[in-house]
């Protein structure tokens, strides 16, 4: 399989001016490779066995005048709403791709998983190395965890025990040129492996 998943004209979407041109786009470019990989990944997470994963493809419906800078189909174990629950996306910027497993600011037990990173630091930091780490979904910038250390680590576990607005996000980056220079088939791998990897991640989100 030599074919591309991504193209030059997925990342360009987010440079297209305006709310309804860049939406248009983006709905009609990106999104239906979001729902391909939602439909593909939400099942490969259900069989993860703590319960039925549903995709969520973001449709940015709150936005009256600024354009989406970012976009993701989110993996939950809800139909409704992912939002308030621990979650996997695979996203795009315009200058990378992201897959992450995200606790962001409706969470409502981020003082609890702050606790058990905590109590299993190691499983952070002992990721592979290209493994990032960041404290706000909506900065595009991640510091890789073996740059950030256990010091730098603590420091976002910290902050996500004690500010009601932070968030943890963590995952891989990947540049928008390496994207769009994998086939299909190899995208996919890469992105069944990073999610494999972060199982346990999630696991311990959870607390199971």
């Amino acid at each position: 399989m030599t074919k591309d998943f991504w193209t030059d004209k997925d990342f360009d979407v987010f440079y297209i001016d305006g709310l309804k041109n860049r939406m248009t786009a983006l709905q009609d470019i990106v999104q239906p490779k979001f729902y391909q990989l939602g439909d593909y990944f939400a099942d490969i997470l259900s069989g993860h066995g703590t319960g039925e994963f549903f995709p969520h493809v973001a449709k940015h419906a709150r936005r009256t005048v600024n354009p989406p800078t970012d976009s993701w189909v989110a993996f939950a174990p809800a139909k409704r709403g992912y939002k308030a629950l621990p979650h996997f996306q695979i996203g795009l910027w315009g200058t990378h791709l992201f897959i992450v497993i995200a606790v962001i600011y409706e969470n409502p037990n981020k003082k609890i998983i702050s606790q058990r990173f905590k109590d299993n630091l190691n499983a952070l930091t002992e990721l592979d190395d290209d493994f990032v780490i960041s404290g706000d979904h909506m900065k595009p910038d991640a510091e890789l965890i073996s740059a950030a250390g256990e010091e730098g680590v603590t420091k976002i576990l910290d902050r996500l025990f004690n500010v009601k607005k932070a968030e943890l996000l963590v995952g891989k980056h990947l540049s928008r040129n390496d994207a769009i220079n994998m086939t299909e088939k190899e995208f996919i791998n890469y992105a069944k492996k990073t999610i494999d990897e972060l199982l346990p991640i999630y696991d311990i989100i959870i607390g199971r």
